[in-house]
């Protein structure tokens, strides 16, 4: 299974996207590979088809639900601010 994580440079909307609009400070757009036993990823898919969710969208509010509970609500400003010092 492949599963590609992207992000509109503009914050701009497919018109017929079901997301919201992206984060501003999420402007790169990264591809995550990972391997899959092929029941899972079937079951995972039927259970996103039921939630009205793509794969990719429940693999990204995944992420996002994991940094957040390692990092807290505010890793947004902690990954900015360590992105402004490598600069």
């Amino acid at each position: 299974m492949l599963i590609a994580l992207t992000y509109s440079p503009t914050g701009q909307r497919d018109r017929y996207a079901r997301e919201p609009l992206v984060d501003k400070t999420e402007k790169r757009t990264a591809r995550l590979t990972l391997l899959i036993d092929p029941n899972k990823k079937a079951v995972f898919e039927k259970l996103c088809f039921e939630q009205d969710v793509t794969p990719s969208q429940m693999v990204r509010k995944f992420i996002r639900d994991f940094i957040e509970q390692e990092l807290g609500p505010d890793w947004r400003d902690q990954v900015l601010d360590d992105q402004d010092t490598e600069s």
